[in-house]
């Protein structure tokens, strides 16, 4: 079996298992408990990823792959099924740039809750406020062109953005962003009901 160094509160490990769920490999893959922090080195991880990162998937044959991307385009490969990332063209182009969107959003919401779980004599004012900036910039954004989303068949950018929405809810609860943005929150419920989401809900422990 593949074994993946996994959390269950990660969004980026979420969506390499939302991945594996909807490309029919879930039961292919070990999941071994793993927390890593940016103020310390995990020593069971660091020999196979020296990124100190997760998801981290150590394959059959020992080969080490990292980052959800990566790891999405290798599930790509051996599962037979249609690609979550698509081979070339103007698809491509298109689900590469909305994973951007969704990663982008992701990345801004990590920074912004590292930034206000600081002590109080830490925190920067003025980076929680660019956060904030940021992320209501990006939910703008795709308000306006969700309508071009994916529903029926998701691909790797949707699951990159459901992520992003779903992690804003696990970690923002107290700045919700359905009613000032219907349109996304319409699609992200589409999204959440999926058997691939409902599989892999982000929780703490």
């Amino acid at each position: 079996m593949m074994k993946l160094h996994w959390s269950p509160r990660s969004p980026y490990v979420r969506k390499v298992m939302l991945a594996a769920h909807e490309l029919g490999l879930a039961e292919r893959i070990e999941r071994l408990r793993t927390v890593v922090a940016m103020s310390s080195a995990n020593a069971d991880l660091m020999p196979e990823n020296p990124l100190n990162k997760i998801p981290t998937l150590v394959l059959e044959d020992g080969r080490v792959l990292f980052d959800s991307y990566v790891i999405i385009e290798y599930f790509d490969q051996i599962s037979g099924r249609r690609p979550l990332i698509p081979a070339g063209g103007d698809a491509r182009i298109a689900a590469l740039r909305l994973h951007a969107l969704g990663n982008g959003l992701l990345d801004i919401l990590i920074l912004a809750r590292n930034e206000r779980d600081r002590p109080a004599g830490e925190k920067s004012q003025k980076h929680i406020e660019a956060f904030a900036f940021k992320r209501a910039a990006v939910l703008r954004h795709l308000e306006a062109e969700v309508d071009t989303f994916a529903s029926d068949s998701i691909g790797i950018g949707e699951i990159a953005i459901g992520c992003a929405l779903a992690y804003s809810d696990f970690r923002f609860a107290t700045e919700p962003w359905r009613v000032t943005h219907p349109h996304l929150a319409r699609w992200h419920e589409t999204f959440e009901a999926r058997p691939a989401a409902q599989a892999t809900q982000l929780q703490d422990g």
